[in-house]
């Protein structure tokens, strides 16, 4: 095997060792390692390269962009931790609870909600799954049908801004947050919209799987209903609006309103009396943690291109990628195809951190728009949140599911909804100008 394969060999190892369950940061960092020490002692890597290592682990830690990722963790920690979440998802329960179908439809409503305030898939699953899925169950809807849209609601957070993963992937392409968390406004809602009339659609023709709320469980007096409307679903939108309008009309930065919005989520709690302690020090650990994860794989995923590019391995993708047959269709292919395929095995991160750099530079060579680009390749990555068998939606419903949820539940309910998400992915692929237009109009 000639030396120029030591590159697709190294990224083909440590596909291996995710695949096996080893820790992302240190399965990256331990084959930079290892195909370092075989790349010196063959004559293809130059040691002299490593001396830039410290400078890139330094950059990555004072990268203000990445500062936004733990204020939004915080933010949506916050409105888990303090029943912010369970009080609106109960609300909405309650307001569509009369329609078939309309606990589901809550579902996603909220699911869109806590997207837009918080952008953390986890917290937004677990939350839903507690609350939800035992009243549903309860009143007899269909197992596929609660555990389906639960999971694809708590993914809504990929896509619809503020988002991790578009800030994540902002940093990787270098697209300004701002503007692609504008960009992804619309496919958003779209995927939104697509869950719900999923829900209604399939409610309509089987009134049987998706039952309407009984009347003494929906009818809690007008009065009391309009106070718990005005108490629970006002602020978190006006949060929302804080949030996401300081980012599209310029006066905050990501970060910043990330910032904003983490204080507003502690004057939530404070008002709603949630705030204590054992509150605070829970949302901080989980904060801490996720962040520190996300440092931690950034840091190995550094050292991993590094040594991959000193081994030449960016060249040979970047040769093999920009002539495939088909040009730029054939290249966008077989893009969403290998983010598509990994999803099934391998978490966002890792997609983002090992895949984004190899494809990149071949997507701005080829003229694609990267704002677009960015947009497309947050929704494929939200199909690997939902995609079996090791989709992580799936395995943070399965872990709050009560023991009647089967595992083979939760697969078969997810089917319908990565379809719809394929489908909307096909949507702004083919008509860019759903991804484009907003950010044009703020420029």
């Amino acid at each position: 095997m000639g030396l120029d394969w030591l590159g697709p060999l190294m990224f083909a190892g440590a596909l291996v060792l995710l695949s096996f369950g080893y820790p992302v940061a240190f399965s990256l960092g331990g084959v930079a390692i290892i195909f370092g020490i075989i790349g010196v002692s063959v004559g293809a890597f130059n040691p002299a390269l490593m001396n830039a290592m410290p400078q890139r682990i330094f950059t990555i830690m004072s990268n203000y962009t990445l500062l936004a990722i733990p204020y939004f963790i915080f933010l949506g920690s916050m409105l888990e931790k303090t029943g912010i979440a369970e009080r609106l998802l109960e609300t909405m329960g309650i307001l569509f609870g009369r329609l078939r179908g309309g606990l589901a439809l809550a579902v996603v409503l909220v699911g869109a909600l806590l997207a837009a305030s918080t952008g953390v898939v986890a917290a937004t699953v677990v939350a839903m799954g507690l609350i939800s899925l035992p009243i549903m169950l309860r009143y007899g809807y269909d197992k596929k049908l609660a555990t389906g849209v639960i999971a694809a609601s708590g993914t809504l957070g990929q896509i619809i801004p503020p988002s991790v993963v578009l800030v994540v992937l902002g940093d990787q392409l270098g697209v300004p947050i701002g503007d692609l968390f504008i960009g992804s406004l619309i496919p958003g809602l779209l995927m939104s919209g697509a869950f719900a009339l999923y829900v209604i659609i399939i409610a309509f023709i089987q009134p049987n799987i998706a039952p309407a709320l009984p009347s003494q469980v929906r009818e809690i007096g007008g009065k009391a209903l309009t106070m718990r409307v005005i108490q629970v679903m006002i602020p978190p939108l006006l949060l929302i609006a804080l949030v996401l309008g300081s980012i599209f009309f310029g006066v905050a930065t990501p970060t910043e309103a990330g910032a904003v919005g983490s204080l507003g989520a502690i004057a939530l709690a404070m008002v709603n009396r949630q705030l204590s302690w054992s509150a605070l020090r829970q949302v901080c650990d989980a904060t801490l943690r996720i962040s520190s994860m996300v440092i931690m794989i950034l840091i190995g995923s550094t050292a991993f291109s590094l040594v991959f590019r000193g081994l030449h391995g960016d060249r040979f993708m970047f040769d093999l990628l920009s002539n495939l047959p088909g040009g730029t269709v054939g290249f966008l292919l077989v893009n969403m195809l290998v983010v598509f395929i990994l999803g099934f095995f391998i978490d966002f991160f890792e997609i983002a951190f090992i895949i984004i750099p190899i494809f990149a530079p071949v997507a701005e060579a080829l003229g694609l728009d990267l704002l677009w680009y960015g947009v497309i390749l947050g929704a494929n990555l939200q199909t690997s949140f939902l995609t079996p068998p090791f989709g992580f939606a799936l395995f943070y419903l399965r872990g709050v599911a009560p023991p009647e949820v089967k595992t083979e539940d939760i697969y078969r309910g997810a089917i319908p909804f990565i379809i719809l998400q394929l489908f909307v992915l096909l949507l702004i692929i083919i008509f860019p100008s759903l991804v484009t237009f907003l950010p044009s109009l703020s420029s």
